[in-house]
């Protein structure tokens, strides 16, 4: 699986709602305030975050869950690169 990352074309915009608990909007309204950007920044690069790390996250489990992909140890690794004393 190769790493899809989030396209950062900021020509096309779409409102999108969503609830969200009260919580979690007043934190957003105050590093809004804090760092004078908008809600829709920091929602937006949350997001961006969120879908990147889901994404290796998918490619770690794939890999994890596919027998021919071959497992080293930390014993193996040290010993290939080395590293051993």
């Amino acid at each position: 699986m190769t790493r899809k990352t989030v396209p950062q074309d900021r020509k096309k915009v779409q409102t999108l709602s969503a609830r969200i608990r009260s919580d979690l909007v007043k934190a957003l309204n105050d590093v809004s305030r804090e760092t004078e950007r908008t809600m829709s920044f920091h929602v937006e690069k949350a997001l961006q975050l969120y879908l990147n790390e889901y994404a290796d996250l998918q490619i770690a489990l794939d890999r994890l869950n596919d027998p021919s992909d071959r497992v080293i140890s930390f014993e193996d690794l040290e010993s290939e690169f080395g590293l051993r004393d």
